[in-house]
């Protein structure tokens, strides 16, 4: 019955069938070569293909390549850079609570820097840079032992002392302060 619907559709249906007249082809082509002549004045051939198209491509794939190579040689220097975060995300959180620890407590010792406590300060100061320069020494050998067990508590303990160090300074510091006070009391 679909049938039937479908080829009475089909005959009801003019479809134009009619042949172009003579000439159409020759007109068709004269008409094309007239508006590749028109937009095409560099005099060139309109077959030729321009030679900046392939040359853009590979300078774009290249930029691509680039990008691509760049971050992953950034990426695979900041694993080996040495430092205690490189490890893993845990030590990546210890190294960023010490070193934030240290600069509190270093910030507060460099408050406290008065001519009483200048002796006290700088020796703790110098103190301090030796024990940044071992850290120094313990990222190099973190980088070279493959993230050695030991070298990885080295660094924390470094850490540590640093801190330790600070802490008694302070409290060196506070002491000073006490006796001063102490002896301004008994003076007046």
């Amino acid at each position: 019955m679909k049938k039937d619907n479908i080829n009475e559709l089909f005959k009801e249906l003019d479809f134009d069938n009619k042949e172009p007249a003579s000439g159409h082809k020759a007109r068709f082509l004269r008409k094309l070569e007239e508006q590749n002549g028109k937009t095409n004045t560099s005099g060139s051939s309109p077959h030729k293909r321009s030679i900046w198209a392939p040359m853009l491509s590979v300078a774009a794939i290249l930029a691509i390549a680039f990008m691509v190579f760049a971050g992953f040689f950034n990426e695979n220097a900041s694993r080996n850079s040495g430092e205690l975060a490189s490890v893993s995300p845990e030590m990546k959180e210890t190294q960023q609570f010490y070193t934030q620890l240290i600069k509190t407590e270093l910030a507060t010792l460099e408050a406290e820097n008065t001519p009483e406590t200048e002796a006290i300060v700088n020796d703790a100061l110098t103190q301090l840079e030796k024990l940044e320069t071992e850290y120094e020494k313990l990222k190099k050998d973190l980088q070279n032992s493959g993230k050695d067990k030991r070298v990885i508590y080295a660094m924390i303990s470094n850490f540590q002392q640093r801190i330790n160090l600070l802490n008694e300074v302070l409290e060196q510091i506070e002491n000073i302060k006490t006796l001063k006070n102490q002896s301004d009391e008994n003076y007046i």
